[in-house]
């Protein structure tokens, strides 16, 4: 379920930048939460420069470009982890990116297992079936 968005303006980095941002963010992700690859999903969401401002000047205006990340976990994983989730998005940003560190902002939200949906189904159901599954067959978690 671990889902990134990576709020940026237009024209920040290259096509190839951006893919690469995507990309390392699944495989950081997947580590920094021990979670398989293929649950991940990362995504730019791209905004002209007429339609974002920073510290109240369009960035079409010269406002200075501030990529913002949100990455989405179900509730209850470890702060420790959340902090190290924000911690490699922001490496990532500043390394891919060049953009100074202090210009980014980020926050990791956290979703009730009852209300993030996997195929329709409420995702408390869906992976307490997965536990049900793994036991009956002797399966690590």
């Amino acid at each position: 379920m671990p889902i990134a968005h990576f709020h940026l303006v237009d024209g920040t980095g290259t096509a190839d930048q951006r893919a690469r941002l995507l990309t390392e963010a699944c495989r950081s992700y997947a580590r920094v939460l021990d979670a398989p690859v293929d649950r991940v999903r990362a995504f730019v969401v791209r905004y002209p420069a007429e339609e974002a401002a920073t510290a109240g000047t369009l960035l079409a205006d010269g406002g200075a470009p501030a990529p913002y990340f949100t990455a989405i976990v179900l509730a209850g994983r470890p702060i420790e982890q959340r902090r190290r989730l924000a911690a490699e998005f922001t490496r990532l940003i500043v390394e891919i990116l060049g953009v100074p560190r202090e210009v980014v902002r980020g926050q990791v939200v956290e979703v009730s297992p009852q209300n993030w949906f996997i195929a329709g189904h409420p995702a408390d159901q869906v992976r307490a079936t997965e536990i049900a599954a793994r036991a009956e067959s002797g399966s690590a978690p």
